[in-house]
């Protein structure tokens, strides 16, 4: 067992002030309770740091049917690994049980479809009939917790019972000198798990950290087994750097180690207006403390498709082209349909002297609020701006589902046909009285 070192109240910056009142509820009443229950992650990194956690996780003994009696507003997620998400309105705060690293991991087949869970205590090991994977539940200690954590300076506990800073694997030091080191040698868990490596450079880009000598060299030797890795799991990583506020630094970096182009070859030897374009994004995102709802995927991924001329614009009428490829990424279709018709419409708006037709219709359409934030975010015409944003305060609004590009796309639903009145059919008489 590896002594902790712990350091008291006094001698860290933490304080419950600046954690979230609701993951302060989850702590006190699993501690109530009698379990263990600590803040983790990157949430407290980033207290450490003097920043505003994204996130509030939260570690426990308790076993997830623990946590779901605990609290009334608990949902189970998870196959492989079961998490127990705590809702307060919009807001969810992650609480997962204490596990240890098993043999067989396979991180890329991760789902997180909500699975039943009984009220009584689980059956040890096995499958059970909903498919949920029990070896891959194994549940551990805090020290086999931190241990099984990808970089030191996310493997940091805070302790609500007393206050202190609980620290498993050196990542107070590697906090102060700044810099992202793997638990254990990175060319085993790059191979267990080859996302990692894209995590190490997103973290080295979003916290102005280096990358220690043995990452780098693991992801010299390593990057190509990113092709490995699950294409929707990637497409997910892409639109949170997109989200995060520090998407030019992120891609940016792993443009210069060499996984860019192994993920999106289209993206290989970027233009300049790709960067141009990260930091308008980031521009935009920094103003606000979380990503707001109108960033949708549409205009978050048409960030790097539409600078890399992957989005050509259409002439009006013309059907979308759906058949973008872009790397390794499964981009949905509504999102590249909603995308051609943001970058057909932004032209228009564009226009020294559009016309009392255009004027009219434009604000009507469903995708006229994007086409709004792009001309917003990705262009320099305030007078423009100013003009559309009057125009569609007197639009009526359109369609919900569709205008928050939520809904399936108009050219991907396929119309039901209405079935006529069955008469006598066949096999039966007809009715008489």
């Amino acid at each position: 067992m590896v002594e902790p070192v712990i350091i008291s109240r006094a001698e860290h910056t933490i304080s419950r002030r600046d954690i979230d009142p609701d993951a302060l509820k989850v702590l006190y009443r699993l501690q109530q309770s009698h379990f263990d229950a600590y803040l983790v992650g990157g949430g407290v990194r980033d207290l450490l740091l003097g920043r505003r956690p994204k996130d509030f996780d939260i570690a426990t003994n308790a076993h997830p049917y623990q946590i779901k009696k605990l609290f009334r507003n608990c949902w189970i997620i998870g196959r492989r690994f079961r998490l127990a998400h705590v809702k307060f309105g919009q807001k969810t705060i992650e609480v997962a049980t204490f596990r240890r690293n098993v043999p067989d991991p396979l991180p890329d087949e991760a789902d997180d479809a909500p699975v039943v869970v009984a009220s009584s205590p689980e059956p040890a090991g096995g499958d059970d009939q909903a498919g949920i994977i029990r070896r891959d539940n194994t549940f551990g200690t805090p020290e086999e917790d931190a241990f099984r954590r990808d970089f030191t300076v996310n493997a940091l506990v805070y302790d609500i019972a007393t206050y202190s800073i609980i620290d498993y694997v050196g990542g107070l030091g590697d906090l102060e000198q700044r810099v992202i080191r793997s638990i254990g040698d990175p060319k085993v868990r790059f191979v267990e798990d080859p996302v990692r490596m894209l995590r190490a450079a997103v973290f080295s880009a979003r916290l102005g950290f280096t990358l220690d000598e043995l990452v780098l060299d693991a992801i010299a030797t390593l990057k190509p087994l990113i092709g490995k890795a699950a294409a929707p799991r990637l497409l997910e990583e892409y639109y949170k750097i997109l989200r995060s506020g520090y998407a030019e630094a992120s891609f940016r970096t792993l443009d210069s180690l060499g996984l860019l182009e192994l993920m999106t070859p289209e993206l290989r030897n970027p233009p300049d207006d790709v960067w141009d374009s990260l930091a308008r994004l980031d521009a935009y995102r920094r103003r606000f403390d979380a990503p707001p709802p109108e960033l949708t995927n549409a205009i978050l991924m048409g960030a790097l498709l539409v600078p890399a001329g992957l989005m050509a614009r259409k002439a009006p009428g013309a059907a979308t082209d759906t058949r973008v490829h872009f790397g390794m990424l499964p981009i949905a279709r509504r999102d590249i349909d909603r995308l051609g018709q943001i970058v057909s419409m932004v032209p228009r708006m564009l226009e020294p002297e559009p016309s009392p037709r255009l004027t009219r219709s434009l604000p009507g359409r469903p995708a006229f609020r994007d086409a709004l934030l792009w001309l917003e975010i990705f262009t320099d015409a305030p007078e423009e701006l100013a003009a559309w944003t009057a125009l569609r305060a007197s639009a009526p609004a359109p369609d919900p589902e569709v205008a928050d590009g939520s809904g399936p796309s108009d050219s991907g639903r396929r119309k039901r046909r209405r079935r006529g009145r069955r008469r006598g059919g066949r096999g039966t008489s007809a009715k008489t009285e």
